[in-house]
């Protein structure tokens, strides 16, 4: 893994989740291991319990549902302003005071991603102003790193018609990490867990490596369950669409945790 990381070419996606970017001390230690990560590289973020705490003050009842929130234009308005707004330019600003040159970009910005508006589920289920991504433009996201510039992405994406959409940042990230593949790239998933354990409990228990095989199989008999399966479906997808590697881990361990390979 230093070796790639010492290649020029190669690029780091790095995903990290709204618990983290939202408590001072974790954001902290995150961004010094992401400034440590040589190479172009790309921070994909969240921000979900800022806009829940900040829809609360409005008067704004956030509603979820598998995790997913539920997105009206008032949830809209105030997920633009967190993500967009105070998350993203909080992490540029600190971005810039260690040297690095970010930029704080939406899939809006520059037509970077493009998303169609989630449909109604068979049940009725009308998630709102939800995106799933149809396309990213991995040559101008290329264009940046080669400029030397860092981009740091909110989970924000648009449909072409002018209408903004909240999308997941595990998707977003996904979706850049699999445009920018062709000149080799790396995902991180960066949460609260130093990687894929056998026991979710015990962090001693941690699986430094992962094949689908291993995947499947563990599954099967119960080891691997829960949020951490569509993860890993994720991860395996991104990695059958050209992604080199891809690591689950936590924000004090950016080149350690679970290297899930094919």
């Amino acid at each position: 893994m230093k070796e790639e990381q010492g290649d020029e070419s190669h690029s780091s996606v790095i995903k990290v989740g709204g618990a983290v970017v939202e408590d001072p001390e974790q954001l902290k230690e995150l961004l010094d291991e992401f400034t440590k990560i040589e190479g172009p590289k790309v921070l994909v973020h969240g921000g979900g319990r800022s806009a829940t705490k900040l829809a609360s003050q409005l008067g704004i009842e956030s509603q979820m549902v598998g995790g997913r929130r539920i997105t009206d234009a008032e949830t809209l308005r105030v997920v633009t302003m967190v993500y967009a707004g105070l998350v993203n330019k909080n992490i540029v600003a600190q971005l810039q005071a260690r040297g690095i040159l970010a930029l704080g970009l939406t899939g809006a910005d520059l037509d970077l991603i493009r998303s169609h508006r989630r449909p109604i589920t068979p049940e009725g289920l009308d998630f709102g102003f939800v995106g799933d991504v149809d396309r990213t433009a991995g040559e101008r996201l290329q264009q940046l790193l080669q400029l030397g510039i860092t981009p740091v992405i909110a989970p924000l994406t648009h449909d072409g018609q002018g209408q903004l959409l909240n999308t997941n940042a595990d998707t977003v990230a996904q979706s850049i990490a699999v445009a920018i593949a062709s000149a080799g790239v790396s995902l991180t998933f960066c949460f609260e867990l130093p990687g894929v354990l056998s026991n979710p409990s015990d962090p001693s228990t941690l699986i430094p490596h992962l094949t689908e095989k291993d995947f499947q199989a563990l599954v099967a008999n119960g080891t691997i369950a829960g949020g951490m399966i569509p993860k890993l479906e994720n991860a395996f997808s991104a990695l059958r669409a050209g992604v080199g590697s891809v690591r689950i881990t936590d924000i004090h361990h950016l080149q350690g945790g679970t290297l899930i390979t094919l």
